[in-house]
């Protein structure tokens, strides 16, 4: 079984570039069964970080991605696995599966 870490970043606002797509919590709240379903044989750790509150306890990847999308070279919501980029912005099921399919599928 292997163990993926999961982590969306994101904010209480929807982001602007990002008109009429679920907020960053209901994305972080969809992924979970989805992804629980979909890979059953694999063990999910999911996180979620405010890039506007949460200070404390931050990785250097964490650090790294949260200034990146202050700087608006990428969107949230943003999705991690295991500290690689994922995706950003409006996330979608096949973004998400192809990278569990090319990256811990044997």
């Amino acid at each position: 079984m292997t163990k993926i870490s999961v982590v969306v970043y994101g904010a209480d606002v929807v982001c602007a570039s990002c008109v009429n797509a679920p907020t960053s919590k209901d994305t972080f709240e969809w992924l979970q069964p989805l992804l629980k379903r979909k890979f059953p044989e694999h063990h999910f750790e999911f996180t979620y970080i405010d890039i506007n509150k949460d200070k404390e306890n931050l990785t250097d990847h964490d650090e790294q991605f949260i200034e990146r999308i202050h700087e608006d070279e990428l969107f949230y919501p943003l999705v991690t696995m295991n500290d690689e980029y994922v995706a950003d912005g409006y996330i979608q099921t096949k973004q998400v599966t192809r990278f569990i399919d090319a990256h811990f599928e044997n």
